[in-house]
């Protein structure tokens, strides 16, 4: 079927970086925007919910449509989507524009990010399709660390709408690569029906407990990453005194451990298959649930002992995804667009409610932070031990 693995390994992870590059590209231009456009920071802080939101539905609507009508059609069309709202967010001359462009632009990025992860299942063996999501996960991150010191850079040499001109370059050169170099991978006698059926296929997938647990884990380790992201510059800088140069080091850390541990997944998940790593990434999680918990429970934390067990949980993120992402996929193969959607949906809302979580908890301390990140990773081992003894169960009956 395919030519060229190795190129449209590279084209996959490039759209699943939409993502992070269409957010964190332009986090430095956001006091500036505000001053062009004459808008409140508030405004425009809300072109970055309004783009959230945009992922969220978007993921929900192009899994099912790409199970009726195919990958190749839904990805492009989302993907011109995605370069219409750019030119809109670069001519955007108020920020109402300029958050339903942002809205609209999301909307179109969405079917990159899951449609991305859907063309790995359809192509790839679990194992396999678990180390490409691996690839593809660890390239997010080094976005996610690139993009703000690119953005900041294009601030410097011109001005906060080239930001969205670069970004229109690379979703155009992605657009040509995908027409070039990805083929339809899921064919016709494959396809449900009718749209309705595609949709419906989100309540066969909400009735299966297993995939539940799948979404839940993956989904848990999200959102203790994002508390972290929330409090962490309060936690580090306020109540640490940290300098903002310090805290870059420590929040880069993180992004090394995850480097490491999905390089590491890559590597050994065809050999000892995705439940098996999900076991060793519940390990760790576990013991810096510990950490986390013995850490909160003294009367003045140390940054340390803060530090390490964060760094521990971030790390496995990756891991924790890829692996629940390929398993989840297996068990619905003929609605893996609509799996994929709901899997990456539920994992950005799980870590807007934990954002939102520690942001309510917030006391000037760094024990809201410790506890929330403790009580998702709890809840995420808790799946992934109840999978592991749904898998026993399985194989005790068939030895019976």
């Amino acid at each position: 079927m395919l030519s060229h693995p190795g190129r449209l390994i590279v084209l996959l992870a490039a759209l699943v970086a939409f993502a992070p590059l269409s957010i964190d590209t332009y986090l430095p231009s956001l006091p500036t925007i505000a001053s062009d456009l004459g808008a409140s920071a508030s405004s425009v802080q809300l072109t970055i919910g309004a783009f959230l939101a945009g992922l969220c539905v978007g993921m929900l609507f192009h899994g099912p449509c790409s199970d009726r009508f195919g990958r190749r059609p839904v990805l492009v069309w989302g993907m011109v989507l995605y370069l219409g709202a750019t030119v809109g967010c670069l001519l955007a001359d108020n920020i109402e524009a300029l958050i339903g462009w942002r809205f609209l632009q999301a909307l179109g990025g969405a079917a990159a990010s899951v449609l991305a992860r859907t063309i790995v299942r359809d192509v790839f063996s679990i194992g396999q399709a678990a180390r490409t999501l691996s690839l593809m996960h660890l390239v997010t991150m080094l976005a996610t660390l690139v993009a703000p010191l690119a953005g900041g850079l294009l601030m410097q040499l011109h001005s906060w709408r080239s930001i969205f001109a670069a970004l229109f370059a690379f979703a155009a050169v992605c657009l040509l690569a995908s027409l070039r170099y990805i083929p339809e991978t899921h064919p016709a006698e494959r396809r449900v029906g009718s749209l309705g059926t595609a949709l419906a296929g989100y309540w066969q997938i909400a009735c299966n407990a297993q995939a539940l647990a799948y979404i839940l884990c993956m989904g848990l380790s999200f959102g203790g990453m994002f508390a972290f992201i929330t409090a962490s510059p309060y936690v580090y800088i306020e109540y640490f005194q940290i300098s903002p140069q310090g805290y870059g080091w420590l929040f880069g850390l993180n992004i090394f451990g995850v480097i490491i541990v999905t390089l590491i997944n890559a590597r050994l998940v065809t050999r000892f298959g995705p439940l098996a790593m999900l076991g060793a990434g519940a390990v760790i999680v576990s013991v810096a649930v510990l950490g986390l918990s013995v850490v909160a429970s003294t009367e003045a934390p140390g940054l340390i002992g803060i530090v390490l067990p964060v760094v521990l949980f971030v790390s496995v993120t990756g891991l924790m995804g890829a692996n629940c992402v390929a398993s989840l996929l297996k068990l619905f193969p003929n609605n893996a667009g609509a799996a994929a959607g709901l899997a990456v949906s539920s994992q950005f809302a799980l870590g807007a409610a934990f954002s939102a979580w520690v942001g309510s908890l917030a006391d000037g301390s760094p024990r809201p932070m410790c506890w929330v990140i403790a009580a998702a990773g709890a809840g995420s081992v808790l799946c992934y031990v109840w999978l592991r003894a749904r898998s026993r169960t399985a194989k005790q009956r068939r030895a019976a």
